[in-house]
C-alpha cells in the first residue's frame, strides 16, 4: 500500500470516527438530528457522511456497535480476577453503568431504529459471560433463584435497560443509579438487599477513592 493510499484511509477512518464523535453528540442533544444537521456540526458535506453511512439507521446501529462494544470491554474488566460471584457481579456492573449512563439516550433512540431485537442480539456475546458468571453463582449457592442462569441473564439485562429508562424519565438521579443497578441485580439473584447494598457500596467507595487520589490535588 502506498503512502498516499495510506494517508487517504487513516483521514477516511479519522472523518469517520469524527462523524460518529459528533452524531453521538447531536443525537443525544436531539434525538431527531438529521444527517443534514450531524453533517454540518461535523463540519463536512452530507456526501462525506452518507459515503460512511448509507442511512441515518445505520449511522444509529454503528453507534450502538461502538457502545456494546465498550460495554463487553467493561463488563470483562470488571469481573476480571475476581472470584466471588456476587462481586464479580456487582464490580461487572458498576463498570458497565458509565458507558450504559453515556449510552442511555441513544439507546432508547435506537429502540425505534435498531429494535430492542437488534440490541440483545448485540449483546449475545455479554449475556453469554453473564450466564455463566450466574451458573457458577447458583452452583455455589451464593445467589438463589427460580429461574435458570440463562433465563436470570435476561432479567438482569432488562433492570438494566429498566434502569436506563428510569433515569431518562427522571425518577432515578443519574448520580445514584450506578449504585442502585449493581444492587438491584443482586437482589434478583437471591442476595439479600442488606448484604447486597453493603458489597456495592464497599466496592463503589473503593473506586471512588482510587479515582480522587489517581486525579491529585485541586
Amino acid at each position: 500500500m502506498s503512502a498516499m493510499t495510506t494517508g487517504n484511509t487513516s483521514r477516511a477512518d479519522a472523518n469517520r470516527r469524527r462523524i460518529l464523535d459528533v452524531a453521538l453528540a447531536e443525537l443525544l442533544r436531539d434525538p431527531d438530528a438529521s444527517m443534514d444537521q450531524i453533517a454540518r456540526a461535523a463540519g463536512v458535506v452530507r456526501r462525506t457522511v452518507y459515503g460512511h453511512f448509507p442511512s441515518r439507521e445505520a449511522l444509529i446501529g454503528t453507534l450502538v456497535d461502538d457502545a456494546v462494544r465498550a460495554l463487553a470491554d467493561a463488563h470483562a474488566a470488571g469481573r476480571a480476577g475476581v472470584e466471588d460471584p456476587a462481586e464479580a457481579v456487582a464490580r461487572s456492573v458498576l463498570a458497565i453503568w458509565p458507558i450504559a449512563d453515556r449510552y442511555r439516550l441513544l439507546v432508547a433512540l435506537a429502540q425505534r431504529t435498531v429494535t430492542m431485537q437488534g440490541i440483545r442480539e448485540r449483546l449475545a456475546p455479554v449475556r453469554g459471560e453473564t450466564v455463566e458468571l450466574l451458573q457458577r453463582g447458583l452452583d455455589q449457592g451464593v445467589f438463589r433463584s427460580a429461574l435458570p442462569a440463562p433465563a436470570l441473564a435476561y432479567v438482569h439485562e432488562q433492570v438494566l435497560f429498566a434502569l436506563m429508562e428510569a433515569v431518562n424519565d427522571g425518577l432515578v438521579p443519574a448520580g445514584e443509579a450506578g449504585r442502585a443497578a449493581a444492587t438491584t441485580v443482586l437482589t434478583t439473584a437471591g442476595v439479600p438487599a442488606s448484604p447486597a447494598g453493603a458489597l456495592v457500596s464497599r466496592i463503589a467507595d473503593r473506586a471512588d477513592g482510587e479515582n480522587t487520589r489517581a486525579a491529585g490535588p485541586t
